[in-house]
């Protein structure tokens, strides 16, 4: 129905996390309309990102590329080294350092269970034993999504995570069921900090 160059790139942008096909088309319309100045610009960004952009070797969380291979929060000594919260995306970081409620290290799981696909392999859990099995955690945060994929993914962590015997919390009072932490206010996510079991 489109141009060959149209249709690859709505297939394209329909890869992206929740853009369906007409939300694509809308994306390619928009940038054959943009003035050769700005695509150029957004070009240039999106070759930047992949060079410009590391992730980091503890965490996951992507850094601006600076020689190291930690990123600034693994490498802040005045965090709490002893505690590891877990979450699902790099979104739900941003959104927690802004409550300033805490002062631990991350893990970025990359992703939820999929209860119908099954879909395990997705989240880095065996990378997550590791970082538990080198370091000296004293607690485990579990700071994921309160969605159905979410707490099938909670308690997936929590059952291999047992043997290790490291106290293992969740966020309390505060997050509604399925919420999504990115979209919490700062008052929010500090009560669900504060009151995590």
């Amino acid at each position: 129905m489109y141009p060959h160059a149209i249709q690859k790139l709505i297939d394209l942008f329909s890869k992206f996390p929740t853009v369906g096909p007409r939300t694509a088309a809308r994306f390619v319309f928009y940038l054959i309309k943009l003035p050769q100045d700005s695509f150029d610009e957004l070009l240039n960004s999106i070759t930047n990102l992949k060079k410009s952009i590391k992730i980091c070797s503890f965490c996951f969380n992507p850094f601006e590329d600076s020689g190291e291979t930690l990123c600034s929060i693994c490498r802040d000594n005045s965090r709490n080294k002893t505690l590891l919260c877990v979450i699902e995306k790099e979104i739900d970081l941003i959104s927690i350092e802004k409550t300033k409620k805490y002062k631990g290290l991350y893990f970025i799981l990359g992703g939820t269970i999929n209860l119908k696909k099954n879909n395990k392999n997705n989240i880095k859990i065996e990378e997550l034993k590791q970082r538990i099995e080198n370091n000296g955690f004293k607690e485990i945060i579990i700071a994921i999504n309160p969605t159905t994929e979410g707490e099938a993914t909670a308690l997936y962590i929590e059952r291999e995570l047992k043997s290790f015997n490291i106290k293992t919390t969740r966020l309390g009072r505060g997050l509604p069921v399925g919420g999504e932490l990115e979209y919490a206010d700062e008052d929010t996510l500090s009560s669900a900090f504060e009151g995590r079991k």
